[in-house]
């Protein structure tokens, strides 16, 4: 009498078990449901001719039949991938996704994106890598990349909740939990295209994923991806690097430091509308940090942008100013440092009338501002040439030189009269 196997959910090998092993009994039948199907491999009705003609003719019709196909897959490993299953199924899926993302059957038009979540993330990158063999652009892939991590990694991606606090992050998860979305986190960005000049991938987004990338490699990838793009930045894209989970500030602002840095240097040679546009984000991000008392912006990211970039410092004397105040207790040396990266010639009229009244300010910075104006009014001129301006800036050097021996001289007599006073 015939064997019977019932309802196994290992259909898709039987064909390929059938045309691969020399031993299996030609008396077996598989029952499935209130149907059975001989085994025997050279019986034409037999189950691996019936499994091949379901999969071509019906499961693989359709980006989502294959992606189920190929998701079933997942508990038939190893055997699956040693039969060259996964590998046919991963090229079915590429090639059906390529097409989808160019010419979509369905709506959302990325809905196909959206189905490949459903995969788990190994099988994930067979398909991207499949999929970039076969042509797809690179914002298709991009596109692909960024659906799967905001499904697959919610709590990571930058996202405010109504009271300011961002999701918790990856530490706050079970070990088991944040392995699984470590492993996640950084096959994702493995797969990121490389650097380029537009903003395929979100900066936003770019930014979420280094805020809690660990490997040194993947931060480096990625701190170079953004630095490429960081014309398009926006104050509230690099804030995502400088906050932490519960809303506070991040005393380490060394990626925002590299991704300057990365940008100066890509620029420098040039004079470019998208250093001015840096310039400006950098300032107004300054801004936002200034009031944490453990920042400190004297040796920092506010000298990287070269001081002939920016049209006036407005901007970056309110982040100075903003500075000063949360630090009361610097000393007159330690102002002029952070007041170093600000050239008060450069400041609009009504900065520097705010500026000349500005006790926060070291006195070599309020002498600059008060000269500037008395040379404007003894000029007659609202606006100086470039000529007048090289004369301000040599006799402003003068004056800080002068004000400097004043600075000694009333030290000086301090002392005498300390002395005086002590001898009495």
């Amino acid at each position: 009498m015939a064997t019977h196997v019932k309802n196994t959910h290992r259909l898709s090998l039987a064909m390929y078990t059938t045309e691969h092993c020399e031993d299996i009994p030609t008396d077996i039948l598989v029952q499935v449901g209130e149907a059975k199907f001989p085994l025997h491999k050279y019986c034409e009705g037999n189950l691996a001719n019936l499994t091949h003609g379901f999969l071509t003719h019906v499961a693989l019709t359709s980006l989502s039949g294959a992606i189920t196909v190929l998701k079933s897959c997942e508990h038939l490993l190893p055997v699956a991938q040693r039969l060259n299953i996964v590998n046919q199924r991963v090229d079915v899926v590429s090639a059906k996704a390529c097409n989808e993302a160019v010419f979509p059957s369905c709506s959302p038009p990325n809905w196909w994106a959206e189905e490949l979540t459903n995969l788990h993330i190994t099988f994930f990158q067979k398909i991207i890598d499949s999929m970039k063999s076969h042509g797809a652009k690179t914002i298709t892939i991009a596109c692909a990349i960024t659906t799967y991590a905001k499904i697959s990694l919610p709590s990571i991606i930058f996202n405010r909740s109504t009271d300011g606090i961002i999701k918790s992050p990856i530490s706050d998860l079970s070990f088991t939990s944040r392995h699984k979305k470590r492993e996640i986190l950084d096959s994702l960005v493995a797969l990121l295209p490389d650097e380029t000049q537009q903003p395929i991938i979100s900066i936003n987004f770019l930014c979420s994923l280094l805020r809690v990338e660990q490997n040194g490699n993947y931060r480096r990838k990625l701190e170079k991806q953004i630095s490429a793009i960081l014309e398009h930045a926006t104050v509230d894209d690099l804030l995502i690097l400088s906050l932490r989970f519960d809303g506070e500030r991040l005393r380490d602002m060394e990626s925002v430091r590299r991704i300057v840095m990365g940008f100066v240097e890509k620029e420098k040679s040039r004079s470019s509308d998208a250093m001015l546009r840096v310039a400006k984000t950098i300032d107004a991000y300054l801004s936002e940090i200034a009031r944490d008392t453990e920042v400190s912006i004297s040796h920092g990211i506010a000298n990287l942008v070269p001081k002939n970039v920016r049209e006036v410092d407005d901007r970056l004397y309110r982040a100075i100013d903003l500075y000063l105040q949360a630090h009361p207790n610097m000393d007159e040396i330690e102002r002029e440092k952070v007041c170093n990266a600000m050239d008060p010639l450069k400041l609009s009229m009504e900065a520097r009338l705010h500026a000349s009244q500005n006790k926060r300010l070291p006195l070599q910075i309020v002498l600059h501002t008060l000269y500037f104006d008395q040379l404007q009014v003894r000029s007659g001129q609202s606006t100086p040439s470039a000529q007048n301006m090289r004369l301000q800036v040599n006799a402003d050097a003068k004056l800080a030189k002068e004000n400097e021996e004043l600075r000694h001289e009333l030290l000086w007599m301090k002392m005498y009269v300390t002395i005086r006073w002590a001898l009495k």
